[in-house]
């Protein structure tokens, strides 16, 4: 396999580009593959290797990449123009849509990505609740704004660190963290800070440093105390909305939030992000309340098009059905290759997300941290050399597509079956 376009362009983009990447998990040592084209289920790289694709962009490409129907819904909008910076019909279209999806939902605002909405939801959740502190899951990913980019600690609870410069402690004073599945670590800081605090935000399946499920009826309990001390129970739908089903995890595991973060999948491709919530919260944001938030892009008409339509796609082909089946028998598959060569290997996943850990099966962060990376990067390499692509990170998640063909599975078993070796 010759990657010689990409090495060279790669050694250009560092003159330009911040690790000649726009974005870090991109940055595959000794250089990543630079990609010219996509569709169905395999990208294309410049230097014409082909791969059948398990990062999917990381998410959002439920229906593979350059989906037609979704490509001709970008198109038509496109033909009537695509940035107004005025109301549209399609975005009052879609917000019905989803609030009709989400019982968490009775209404929302559109942002532009990810890390946008779970910012804003944390501000709105701040100033219904007249409260400063925050709780977030260690190991939890919410995007890349100051508040919730914080260290990881050891403990049962930490107070937050940052993890990048530029973020003064100031800013990361009032974010605590618990583990995952830790029931009574969560109890007891919600007990200990209860005057000052105005959220706990998480991730329902922890997509990106696995993924990690919830065990048991750890969701239901966290309502559950939640509920019990008036704390704003936020779930971080991003990865897992409308991927373990129509309504998220939140239909999956039968627990309703006081909010929710959406992003990837609902734009189709493209990019969007919402926070929504109850009617009490939601309308203290501006214009109707006092807490600000506002965007050139939001509500793009092109993202919200594309939207429509993949929601649409999912329901009439009933796609979450046959996804599951698919990963259940992805994961299955897999279990008896690491099983048959007595591996000390874990396969973990829900749904269409799946991930072999080169280590125990972890329940939190930490016991993430203990598994074997450069193992698993090593084993990146050889799965991109037979033609598979799947997230250069042991702490990445592997998706499915509709457009993942019974031949596709195969191929990718074999290449497991001969890569784990």
């Amino acid at each position: 396999m010759s990657l010689d376009k990409s090495r060279d362009l790669y050694n250009k983009a560092r003159t330009l580009l911040p690790g000649g990447v726009s974005s870090p998990v991109r940055a595959i040592k000794p250089y990543p593959f630079y990609t010219e084209s996509a569709s169905g289920s395999k990208i294309k790289d410049i230097d014409g290797n082909e791969y059948i694709d398990y990062c999917l962009a990381y998410g959002p490409n439920i229906l593979g990449h350059a989906n037609p129907t979704i490509k001709q819904a970008i198109i038509s909008q496109l033909e009537k123009g695509w940035l107004y910076g005025t109301p549209t019909e399609l975005e009052v279209n879609l917000a019905e849509k989803i609030a009709g999806l989400y019982p968490s939902i009775d209404m929302l605002r559109f942002v532009s990505t990810g890390t946008e909405a779970t910012m804003s939801a944390l501000r709105a959740a701040r100033g219904f609740t007249g409260k400063n502190k925050f709780i977030k899951i260690e190991g939890g990913f919410h995007g890349a704004h100051d508040a919730v980019l914080v260290k990881a600690g050891s403990g049962a609870t930490t107070l937050g660190k940052p993890d990048s410069l530029g973020i003064p402690e100031d800013f990361t004073k009032n974010t605590l963290q618990v583990p995952f599945n830790d029931i009574e670590a969560l109890t007891q800081v919600i007990e200990n800070n209860q005057d000052d605090l105005a959220a706990l935000i998480m991730e329902p399946v922890m997509g990106n440093i696995g993924p990690v499920l919830p065990k048991g009826d750890y969701l239901k309990d966290v309502r559950k105390v939640t509920e019990e001390n008036d704390v704003v129970l936020i779930f971080d739908e991003v990865i897992t909305g409308f991927r373990l089903a129509m309504g998220g995890a939140q239909e999956y595991f039968g627990v309703t939030p006081d909010m929710t973060t959406l992003g990837k999948i609902i734009g189709g491709g493209l990019p969007i992000g919402v926070f929504g919530g109850m009617k009490e919260i939601i309308e203290m944001v501006a214009p109707s309340g006092s807490v600000y938030q506002a965007g050139t892009f939001s509500g793009s008409p092109a993202s919200v098009a594309a939207g429509l339509t993949v929601l649409d796609i999912l329901k009439k082909e009933e796609v979450h059905k046959k996804l599951d089946a698919t990963g259940s028998m992805m994961r299955n598959r897999l279990s008896e290759i690491v099983a048959d060569m007595g591996l000390d290997y874990n396969v973990v996943g829900i749904a269409s997300m799946f991930k072999i850990f080169f280590g125990d099966k972890p329940l939190n962060y930490q016991d993430v941290l203990k598994c074997d990376k450069e193992g698993y990067l090593k084993f990146f390499f050889k799965m991109l050399e037979s033609g598979v692509f799947v997230p250069p990170s042991q702490f990445e998640t592997n998706f499915i597509s509709t457009a993942h063909t019974e031949d596709d599975i195969e191929k990718t078993l074999l290449a497991y079956e001969a890569n784990l070796k």
